[in-house]
């Protein structure tokens, strides 16, 4: 596991109405789901508490990329989304491809027999494990962490 970080890390799928979280253990081998937060004025406030009270030491933020890996309206809203966490926080922020997250969260609520409505209020927090788990999943084969940093200017 040479180049692996250990220590906590939050992952984020940002939505329109809702954003779900997840974390990792220190060790980095799972993600489990801890929240799903309104997408209101005090979601990014909410997320910084989080990842305070679970001394993360890395925000990981999806970006919804379509399949071709363009921009679409939500790239461009999670982009925003993770720039606002990063200017809250002291922690570092990266954005990671989760194309297919949320598809695959419904497919494995699905199968675990629940229905779409009925998953509604944990679907987010699912898209998050998937997307954290898949960040880990690279940095362990790779010794480089996932996706990109966000970059704050100097104000």
């Amino acid at each position: 596991m040479s180049g692996f970080r250990l220590g906590v890390r939050l992952g984020v799928d940002v939505g329109r109405a809702r954003v779900g979280v997840a974390r990792s253990d220190r060790e980095g081998l799972l993600a489990t789901p801890i929240e799903t937060v309104p997408r209101d004025d005090a979601a990014v406030s909410r997320l910084v508490a989080l990842a305070d009270e679970y001394d993360a030491f890395e925000i990981l933020v999806g970006l919804p990329l379509n399949l071709r890996g363009e921009d679409t309206a939500s790239t461009t809203d999670a982009r925003e989304f993770a720039a606002a966490v990063a200017t809250a926080s002291t922690r570092p922020v990266r954005l990671v491809d989760e194309r297919l997250s949320t598809v695959s969260a419904h497919a494995a609520l699905r199968q675990s027999g629940r229905s779409q409505r009925s998953s509604r209020s944990i679907v987010d927090q699912v898209a998050a494990v998937v997307l954290l788990q898949q960040a880990l999943d690279v940095e362990k084969s790779t010794g480089r962490p996932a996706g990109t940093p966000i970059t704050q200017e100097p104000a």
